[in-house]
Formats: C-alpha cells, structure tokens, sequence
C-alpha cells in the first residue's frame, strides 16, 4: 500500500511518470498473497490463493498476456474457491498456543487465531484486512501489580476477537471509524478488582473489535 501510494503520489505531483510501474501494480497483491500463505504456515489457504490468482490474472491482463474476455470466462472458478472455504471453515482446529510473551498476529481474506500460554504474557500485534483474527487469553496469568496485557489491533474489513477472563478489568482505546469497539463480557457488580488488566487500542474501519470471554 506504502509503494502504490508513493507511485501515485509521483505521478500526479508530476515528479516522474509512473504509469508503466502501475502496470506492476497487481504483481504487489501476488506478494501480498504468497506472504499471507507463509505466515500462515499455510493453514489459512483459500483467501490467499483467491488473492493471488485474482491478482495474477489482472497482471497478465495488464500486459497483455491474458484477454479479459478469457479471465471473465473463469469468474466461476473463484465461487467454486469460496464454497470451498465455507466448506473447510466448519471445522475449526483450536487456536494455536505460544510461549512468547509477545505475539503478532496477521490475517488477510481468511482467520487466525493465536493462543497465550506465558504466565507473564505482556501484549500482541493483531492486523486484519479482508479477515479476523481471534486472540485467546483465558490462560495468561495475572498477579498484583502486574502492567496491564496490551494488545493493539488494526482493522480494515474485518473483524479482531479477543478473549478475556471476565474478571478481567479492561480499557478500550482503539479509535472506531465506520465500525465499532466493545466490551460484549457479561459482568457483575461483584466482578472485577481495582487497577487495569487488558488495554485494548489501534484502529478499526468498517469492522469490529471485540472483547468477550
């Protein structure tokens, strides 16, 4: 995004001429995808592969490799990718655990769920666009005094899930545009203590970000 930004900015300042690099432009979405598939360990496959082959085929479009005409002709092919995604997503394994006291988690057209299991567990990266990421803390272990867990989330299209102990006190900083932030964890007056436990801040448009136990 960084890139084709600069490459526009370029072209309408008048800097330099930019459109034969905007040809490119697709090959950028390719990567995007093959990284996706990567750092997902290859257990979030459907939407980067739709990613790829969509951005793929806009490529040779663009360089006249492809007609347009043909790529049309194959639009039931991403239906049968999609169906299949539905398909796959009714089995969901159980959200992936780790020692580190620090995690990142990325999801783009697909899910990923992560797992805290370090007792002094200190906060996460989650990034969703097109996708949802879920992040588990039901096993990290609070005492007191403890600097609160933080975890900052950026959501665009998509949806953040963070799981807390409903005991748990928690602080919503994350600013929502055309979207929404929210504590959906049933309480009681008896429940909670003083002090913070989870701070929750970022970016959220057109999605959600949601804390629940």
């Amino acid at each position: 995004m960084i890139l084709v930004g600069l490459v526009l900015l370029a072209r309408t300042t008048g800097v330099y001429d930019t459109g034969p690099l905007l040809r490119y432009v697709p090959s950028l979405f390719v990567l995007v995808g093959l990284y996706a598939l990567v750092a997902s360990g290859f257990r979030n496959v459907t939407g980067p592969l739709l990613l790829v082959l969509a951005a793929g085929a806009w490529q040779l479009v663009a360089l006249d490799l492809l007609e347009g005409s043909t790529v049309l002709d194959l639009w039931p092919v991403l239906l049968i990718l999609l169906g299949v995604s539905i398909a796959l997503g009714q089995v969901r394994p159980r959200a992936a655990g780790t020692e580190s006291d620090y995690l990142n988690a990325f999801a783009l057209f697909g899910g990923v769920e992560r797992r805290a299991t370090s007792p002094r567990f200190r906060g996460a990266d989650l990034t969703a666009l097109f996708g949802g990421t879920t992040l588990d803390l039901r096993d990290v272990e609070r005492a007191s005094g403890d600097e609160p867990v933080r975890v900052n989330a950026t959501v665009l299209f998509g949806g953040a899930e963070v799981v807390a102990p409903r005991e748990w006190n928690v602080r919503l900083d994350a600013l929502p545009i055309l979207g929404g932030v929210e504590d959906s964890r049933l309480r009681t007056e008896g429940d909670g203590h003083e002090g913070v436990d989870l701070v929750v801040s970022g970016f959220v448009a057109f999605g959600g970000i949601e804390v629940t136990d």
